[in-house]
């Protein structure tokens, strides 16, 4: 069963959050809040396996929230930033804050119950308007003498496949399946990423590789 928290400062979405979830089979949402403050008393207190996390809450933020949510020793709840805000900078913060996923409001039921189980089984998320919009940021300002070529060098051709294909939105299983290696193998190729990136986690690796243009690169 994946436990959910909802923060939202809208009673109307929190409720329609929760018919959605609460009718799905293996979700189960065990609180909400109307604020950051509100959110981290209340997950500290439930620990769900996901918050699902608004950003404009008045007082203390959604990003506020989510870095101090993330900052908690592992395991800790993973967040989904469930905003209507399709802002670059919005994005930024969210990421840079920690959060696991990024989907916007206008998203499909469908797609917000497929983001919690994305999210809950430790893969990365990003919405799909964000993931071009970060491809054509890249192809706008990408030159030659890439100072993010020395980063990717330092990848093994293992690694390098293994980030190409957390680009592509795979999840842990799917890599190993593709690659036929044991998922502990995947694992601990994706942990040789983000430490030689020098990201904390697999979304903000993601981004690095759309954001630098290396999901473009071949061995």
């Amino acid at each position: 069963m994946i436990t959910v928290f909802l923060a939202d400062d809208d009673t109307l979405i929190r409720g329609g959050l929760r018919a959605l979830l609460q009718a799905e089979p293996d979700i189960s949402v065990v609180g909400e809040a109307r604020n950051g403050r509100e959110a981290i008393e209340g997950v500290r207190a439930t620990r769900p396996d996901v918050v699902v996390m608004d950003i404009r809450m008045p007082g203390y933020n959604g990003i506020n929230a989510t870095r101090e949510i993330t900052s908690w020793p592992q395991p800790r709840p993973r967040v989904l930033v469930l905003t209507t805000f399709d802002l670059d900078e919005v994005v930024d913060d969210s990421i840079a804050a920690g959060a696991d996923g990024f989907l916007l409001k206008r998203a499909t039921p469908e797609q917000v119950v497929a983001g919690i189980r994305t999210v809950a089984s430790g893969d990365a998320l990003l919405a799909p308007s964000v993931t071009r919009r970060l491809l054509t940021a890249h192809a706008a300002r990408h030159t030659g003498g890439d100072p993010t070529a020395a980063l990717a060098a330092r990848l093994t051709e293992r690694e390098a496949d293994v980030l190409r294909a957390l680009a592509g939105g795979m999840s842990n299983t799917e890599i190993a399946r593709s690659m036929h290696v044991s998922l502990e193998t995947v694992k601990t190729h994706i942990k040789n990423v983000l430490g030689k990136l020098g990201v904390r986690d697999r979304t903000q690796a993601v981004v690095w590789a759309y954001r630098t243009g290396f999901v473009d690169r071949r061995p």
